[in-house]
């Protein structure tokens, strides 16, 4: 997956002019706080340069991810048309580009950052969509604006910045600020699942419908050290692979999402959530299935339709 061609053409117009030595130093700094989950009280992002980074290095990933969790919904909830958007913690504003990608009858959003630096970047890129973008300041560990509710609300790449004791009010916050659906997004790391457990469990108590990816909401069959997460393998641009010493020309973003709406979605039987191992005239994939279980499936030939199924399936297909 690359980037929407505008979103390239202003990623690539902050970068110009950046020492590639600077350019590299910040994004192992950045790289190094985002695996260690550093909670030191700083932004992540506390500087241009750092945002610039984040930038070169980590809007590709997370814009993939988003945009995957997106499809995800959409193909649950094909009569979503969300017209208006609120995203927390939006950083350069990969949620709202990856809506943008989706659904083509967005008209608004409403993006809120506590970084004053990557903001501003997130302003610069934004500029460029042909609908309305409003962007605030604030920190979604307490001091949120005071807010509408949108049809769509994101919260990607945040909770795993914030104090575990902040995570549950801001979800049920978002959660009243939620017209329709809400979509959480997370690294898709034991830790990342861990986070989105406990949000999916928040959410189903408070009524929402789990749209994707589980396709039930009895309690999550995997058994640690399982973990349920996701892949999408993302292009490296030229800068990219040079800013992270890196030769081959793409990496694979894994996450983890919950998207829990006020409406059910589509009846899913399965969801694979494993990477496919095809045979000769055989494919086994790994399912979570909508009785609340998890099992391995082997289809074969004799299976007919579903064993041809079974050999397009990837991994996060509904099957």
């Amino acid at each position: 997956m690359e980037l929407p061609p505008l979103l390239r053409q202003g990623v690539d117009a902050a970068l110009a002019g950046i020492p590639l030595a600077d350019l590299s130093r910040a994004a192992g700094v950045l790289s190094a706080r985002y695996r260690a989950e550093i909670r030191d009280g700083r932004f992540h992002l506390s500087d241009d340069l750092a945002a610039r980074a984040y930038l070169a290095t980590r809007l590709p990933a997370t814009y993939a991810a988003i945009r995957a969790a997106m499809n995800a919904m959409a193909e649950e909830r094909p009569d979503f048309a969300p017209a208006s958007l609120l995203d927390v913690g939006s950083g350069p504003g990969s949620a709202l580009w990856a809506a943008s990608e989706c659904w083509a009858g967005l008209r608004e959003a409403l993006l809120v950052e506590g970084s004053g630096a990557i903001q501003a970047w997130g302003e610069r890129l934004s500029a460029q969509l042909p609908f309305s973008v409003e962007w605030r300041t604030g920190d979604a560990a307490g001091s949120l604006p005071d807010l509408a509710p949108r049809d769509l609300v994101t919260l990607a790449y945040v909770l795993d910045e914030l104090d575990p004791q902040a995570r549950g009010p801001l979800i049920e916050r978002l959660w009243s600020l939620t017209g329709d659906t809400l979509l959480i997004v997370e690294p898709g790391t034991p830790a990342g699942w861990e986070r989105i457990l406990a949000a999916r469990a928040r959410l189903i108590a408070l009524g929402a419908h789990i749209l994707a990816p589980c396709p039930h909401a009895k309690a999550c069959p995997l058994v640690q050290p399982d973990w349920c997460h996701f892949s999408r393998r993302v292009a490296r641009s030229r800068l990219h692979r040079q800013a992270k010493g890196a030769e081959v020309p793409w990496e694979d973003e894994k996450f983890i999402y919950i998207a829990a709406s006020r409406h059910s979605g589509a009846a899913v039987q399965a969801r694979v959530i494993a990477p496919s191992r095809l045979g000769s005239g055989q494919a086994k994939l790994k399912l979570c299935s909508e009785n609340g279980t998890v099992e391995e499936r082997l289809f074969t030939k004799r299976d007919g339709a579903a064993f041809k199924a079974a050999r397009r399936a990837n991994w996060g297909d509904v099957l």
